[in-house]
């Protein structure tokens, strides 16, 4: 089938001369199957389908590189102001860990997968046409997955050891070697199903979850497998001061130069987030060679600005890595999963953290959530509109008053419209987004799941937390109740 775009208003398409996307005006884009056959003048062959594109914008799908669909959605109204002064604001080991743990109910297939079905939904409304889904895997992942149209490159977690405290300011981990090889062998299987999968847009990558909680015969297995294989990692790393502290502790190194030292940087690495290099503000280090080790090894990273911003906590800074030749891309880690928000964050604290503006660019940001993304994960025919490239398309209504007046679409969509304006998407040339709906996820259905498992969650958070908080005590309501 060949689907043909007609006089588009505006484009974002690959310019070939200067690397970069381009806006080109009353053009026509074809694509046949799931492959772009023409960009340009007016096509002046046969067409099966015609699409008007008058009054749209059409720009390459999003490429997010850091999502955590199963673990994400159920928190809202809990985690956005879950954090720990005595952990340098962070609540990965307190309060969001007594949620996780009463959160994870073993055998309970609906909730992970209604979680995962309200994730790609608002992803497919916000643009995203590839997301890497870093999540604890269950049965039916990879078969939402497919139903969801997305394509996407599954991390299934797996780790030696888990966070755990016992008065709030003091971290321990809880290994268990055994479990850790337990899970590295079910994410190799889940990994080899998505590489083989029918469907084309699967895959897989390897994730052992943080660098500190992955013991160093299990990270060194991992890597000689990744090399064996040529399969793609990723690892969260230099994430949290309490991470950057325990480094210190064990080795001497920070995250980055221990994660150096094991042949962990490379071309086929994504670290996600790495934030706390020795050049950030915080830890007040006496080295400063991550960022120049992260760029020379041409390791990429993930940048996730919205969960951080929750603590207080930001990147020091995105144009600096940047600068230095650091392949960046974007994810929405948690909830909620909108791309363009993310963008619009990434942009905004990138120039507070500089005390620039003028450093990075919006273009810049677009760059990262794209190309940068898609070379991250080792495509050159994604995140871009050029013959050859992937179906992977977005068309954005400028009619609709978040856009306008209308006089540069990208600034508009990202600084103000947001989704509201996706109108219709297009994966692998099948169209998944139609009028601004997807009609093939019932995302109410699966909220609903997801309310239900939020409630139970709560009522089992005090035999879970370490001082037998109640979710109330951990999370109040903005407001209280009256009446």
């Amino acid at each position: 089938m060949r689907t043909l775009i007609r006089n588009i208003e505006w484009a974002i398409v690959w310019d070939e001369a200067t690397n970069r996307h381009a806006y080109r005006n009353g053009c026509d884009i074809v694509f046949e199957g799931n492959t772009i056959v023409h960009v340009g003048a007016t096509w002046q062959g046969a067409a099966d389908t015609v699409i008007d594109g008058s009054g749209r914008l059409i720009m390459p799908g999003l490429v997010n590189i850091h999502c955590h669909s199963r673990s994400g959605p159920i928190g809202k109204g809990i985690m956005e102001e879950l954090g720990t002064p005595t952990f340098w604001m962070s609540g990965l080991y307190d309060a969001k860990a007594a949620f996780w743990k009463g959160s994870s109910v073993p055998g309970d297939e609906a909730t992970p997968k209604a979680s995962s079905q309200l994730t790609y939904h608002e992803l497919l409304l916000g643009g995203v046409t590839t997301v890497l889904d870093l999540s604890a895997p269950y049965d039916a992942w990879i078969e939402t997955v497919e139903a969801s149209g997305l394509r996407c490159v599954l991390g299934p977690w797996y780790a030696s050891a888990d966070w755990s405290t016992r008065n709030g300011h003091e971290v321990e981990y809880l290994w268990d070697l055994p479990a850790g090889r337990r899970h590295f062998e079910v994410a190799i299987g889940i990994i080899e199903q998505a590489n083989a999968h029918s469907s084309g847009r699967l895959s897989g990558i390897l994730a052992p979850d943080t660098l500190d909680t992955t013991a160093e015969d299990l990270l060194r297995d991992t890597l000689a497998l990744a090399a064996e294989r040529k399969w793609p990692l990723t690892i969260h790393c230099a994430e949290s001061m309490v991470e950057f502290h325990e480094f210190t502790r064990r080795t001497g190194m920070t995250p980055v130069a221990y994660a150096k030292s094991r042949g962990v940087l490379g071309p086929n690495t994504i670290l996600g987030h790495c934030i706390f290099l020795d050049t950030h503000s915080w830890p007040h280090w006496h080295t400063r060679d991550d960022l120049r080790s992260v760029a020379d090894s041409g390791t990429s990273v993930a940048h996730c600005p919205t969960p951080f911003s929750r603590y207080g906590v930001t990147m020091e800074s995105l144009p600096a890595y940047s600068e230095a030749g650091v392949n960046m891309g974007i994810g929405t880690d948690t909830f909620p999963h909108n791309m363009l928000e993310e963008l619009r964050l990434a942009l905004t604290l990138a120039r507070v953290a500089s005390e620039d503006m003028t450093r990075i660019s919006t273009s810049d940001v677009f760059h990262f959530a794209t190309v940068g993304g898609a070379k991250a994960l080792g495509r050159s025919d994604i995140g871009r509109i050029s013959v050859g490239a992937k179906a992977d398309l977005v068309s954005i209504d400028l009619t609709d008053p978040s856009m306008r007046p209308l006089r540069d679409p990208l600034k508009s969509l990202i600084y103000s419209a947001a989704e509201r304006p996706v109108r219709d998407v297009w994966i692998d040339g099948r169209q998944v987004v139609v009028a601004g709906k997807v009609p093939h996820i019932d995302a109410k259905a699966a909220a609903a799941i997801l309310e239900e498992a939020q409630r139970a969650t709560e009522r089992s958070i005090p035999d879970v937390d370490w001082a037998g908080r109640s979710a109330r005590e951990l999370a109040p309501l903005t407001l209280a109740t009256v009446g």
